[in-house]
């Protein structure tokens, strides 16, 4: 297949790549696609150089099969039209299209089959600590209806970009030398030795963005009408995101059949053994595919309630490995041009 990257030069196009290779997807050519910025960059591919495209509005879709597009809300709607124009099916990365009724919202091990149905050939990924919990929460949901949903996420710098990670590792360096933080741009505050309770803008009820994501966006990939209740915290850990989740369902479940069913469930690691300081952290998630999960208990305020922790890697599982699963499926399927 003829595969595009749009946003090639970023921490979600750099590890599509990988992925990509990792994966041996089947790829007979790859082009790169970025900003005016970033035209003109070289990157390998397994050992041959890439040279970066800039985007813009032409014909350099026509031979496309499948897009991976990571550059941003604005730039995905006004090139959605082009990308998809002679057929190339695009998943999409930003939350452009998560909650639009005629594009599919997709996490294969929760919901591969809306891929299939795609009007406008646009599937979205959808936001990184949804994605993490929905694969953990499925299993579960299969036991019993789960009717509420409370988070508290603990969400690393990845999340907003590499030019993010690059302002942590700058912060704690400039502390170390100096003693004080001057570097403060892609945070609202200084995020070294600190946590910012807040992730994306305040919306007129005064939770964010990012938390009226995962009250939407679990909604719908799950086909439920669950409810869900977020707060969503910047911490200073660099790449995995981790949640603390309470959620109760409409009969009681014990411990032993969630973790049974988590054991088994595909994307899923369980490392449940808290009385030998057996939990997942994110420098054990950093890096791998799997979402962890642990710290399974009986919540001790809902008697149809209990509560879990989990940690992934949100530039893997929480953006570019899920978006490579979901053309998997699709060429599985015999779904891809």
């Amino acid at each position: 297949m003829n595969v595009a990257i749009v946003g090639a030069s970023g921490a979600v196009g750099q590890e599509l790549m990988r992925i990509l290779a990792e994966r041996k997807f089947p790829i007979d050519h790859l082009t790169l696609f970025g900003s005016k910025r970033s035209a003109g960059r070289e990157y390998l591919y397994e050992g041959k150089p890439h040279i970066v495209k800039e985007l813009q509005h032409n014909d350099d879709f026509k031979d496309i099969d499948v897009a991976f597009t990571s550059a941003g809300g604005g730039t995905a709607k006004e090139y959605a039209e082009t990308i998809t124009k002679y057929g190339a099916v695009l998943i999409d990365n930003s939350s452009a299209f998560r909650m639009d009724a005629d594009v599919p919202l997709v996490v294969p091990e929760v919901n591969a089959k809306d891929a299939l149905e795609r009007p406008r050939n646009i599937i979205a990924n959808p936001n990184c600590t949804t994605i993490m919990m929905v694969v953990v929460l499925q299993p579960i949901e299969r036991l019993s209806h789960i009717k509420r949903i409370h988070i508290a996420s603990y969400q690393s710098a990845s999340g907003a970009g590499a030019a993010a990670m690059a302002e942590l590792q700058q912060q704690y360096k400039e502390l170390v030398e100096t003693g004080s933080v001057k570097t403060i741009n892609k945070f609202p505050h200084q995020l070294a030795y600190n946590v910012i309770p807040q992730i994306d803008v305040m919306t007129p009820n005064d939770y964010t963005k990012e938390e009226m994501k995962m009250y939407n966006e679990t909604r719908k990939i799950m086909h439920s009408d669950v409810r869900t209740s977020a707060t969503c915290v910047r911490v200073s850990s660099l790449r995995s995101h981790s949640e603390s989740v309470w959620f109760e369902t409409e009969r009681p479940l014990t411990v032993d059949e969630v973790r049974q069913a988590l054991a088994s469930a595909p994307g899923v690691t369980l490392e449940d053994d808290p009385q030998h300081y057996v939990y997942p952290m994110p420098l054990e998630s950093a890096g791998k595919d799997n979402v962890y999960v642990g710290r399974i208990r009986k919540d001790l305020a809902n008697d149809n309630g209990l509560t879990l922790w989990l940690t992934g890697d949100q530039i893997r599982k929480g953006a570019a490995l899920n978006a490579v699963q979901i053309a998997e499926y699709l060429y599985q399927q015999g779904d891809l041009k």
